[in-house]
């Protein structure tokens, strides 16, 4: 067979060629068949998933107000903001839903990003995005601490910079996590 470099399946594999073939051959041009639990789980996920997103969404918006209001915020970066440069393309593309994934600048840099995420109770401490959950990442001490300051604020990591994924959880909740974590900053 050309595909596998002019392998003979029967000559290969003798007894076993049809079994072989059928699961090579299957693999390569149909891919792998789910476990019937995952499929179920991916078919409920899709079935939820504008439900979830609108969540997700609102508590953003939530969050980011609160937080663009918050004395200890430098900045908010979060298209779902009035004044941030990327609305117009959030309201024109995303129906002004501008997910839950965004950045802010805590004032007092790189001592105070670590420590407010530190302090976080409800919010995970985690570097992945899109989860159920709420998380907080302080890159400039995490996933780019190998840079140097110039390479991270290029990056837009710089020493300031707190980068949420906000969940699923009640929106009140997050913002007391938030207050009691900026009391310790």
């Amino acid at each position: 067979m050309a595909a596998y470099h002019g392998l003979v399946f029967f000559e290969t594999f003798g007894d076993l060629a049809l079994t072989v073939h059928g699961h090579a051959v299957g693999l390569r041009d149909l891919g792998p068949a789910m476990a019937p639990m995952n499929a179920f789980l991916a078919i409920t996920g899709a079935e939820t998933l504008p439900l979830r997103m609108q969540r997700h969404c609102e508590n953003a918006e939530t969050i980011a107000n609160y937080l663009q209001n918050h004395p200890k915020v430098a900045w908010v970066s979060y298209a779902g903001l009035e004044g941030n440069k990327y609305h117009p393309l959030a309201e024109k593309y995303l129906s002004g839903k501008a997910g839950s994934v965004f950045t802010f600048g805590v004032k007092g840099g790189y001592e105070a990003g670590m420590k407010l995420v530190e302090a976080c109770e409800l919010f995970s401490h985690l570097a992945n995005i899109g989860d159920t959950r709420s998380l907080i990442l302080h890159p400039a001490s995490t996933t780019h601490r190998q840079l140097t300051a110039e390479q991270a604020e290029a990056a837009g990591a710089g020493a300031d910079v707190i980068r949420v994924s906000i969940g699923l959880e009640t929106a009140a909740d997050l913002v007391r996590d938030l207050e009691q974590a900026f009391e310790a900053v």
